[in-house]
């Protein structure tokens, strides 16, 4: 019954935030957002990759700490938007869930309700989209410490990221949410 009543304040929470969006410009942004999210999680992919290639897992979670925002930075500015990751079981801290939509909308993806939405606050359209863990190279940084993450890159992971929550997971595991923020003004 409670997880029932979760799922109809989803539904009005959803519907509420996406009536206001006439049907041309969901479907304009939905495609829009669904770009620039492919193509930060490609780059990102790809660096993270070479890095891997370069000094293993432990040089990839210092590139990442290091680079990681330069990147997605660089793709706001060239997208005219505002790209990041969200997540309740964040790596950076602020990665975290912060609005009531982040909060709301991840318990829709959770539940794998949904594949990718649009909300609207105040002036700005907001693309949503989930993240899984796809690769089996994730888990070198993402997986279970002493199987999949070895000690070298553990102790790199508390060194760089004290309070660290995105371990844990396995192959397909939801892991977090692309958010792409478009000012409407």
């Amino acid at each position: 019954m409670k997880q029932y009543l979760m799922l109809i304040t989803i539904a009005i929470f959803l519907y509420s935030c996406n009536s206001k969006i006439d049907p041309e410009t969901y479907s304009q942004y939905q495609k829009r957002g669904g770009e620039i999210s492919n193509l930060a999680q490609s780059v990102l992919l790809a660096n993270v990759g070479q890095a891997i290639q370069k000094g293993g897992p432990v040089y990839a979670v210092e590139f990442c700490n290091l680079q990681a925002s330069a990147i997605i930075d660089s793709l706001n500015t060239a997208n005219n938007c505002v790209i990041s990751r969200v997540s309740e079981k964040n790596r950076n801290a602020s990665n975290n869930l912060k609005t009531s939509s982040d909060k709301n909308l991840w318990a829709v993806f959770a539940a794998g309700t949904t594949k990718d939405t649009i909300v609207q606050e105040n002036k700005k359209l907001i693309y949503y989209k989930p993240i899984k863990i796809a690769l089996p190279a994730c888990l070198k940084c993402h997986g279970e410490t002493g199987s999949d993450i070895d000690p070298a890159t553990s102790e790199k992971l508390q060194n760089l990221y004290p309070a660290d929550l995105a371990t844990g997971y396995k192959l397909n595991d939801f892991r977090g949410l692309w958010k792409v923020e478009f000012s409407t003004e």
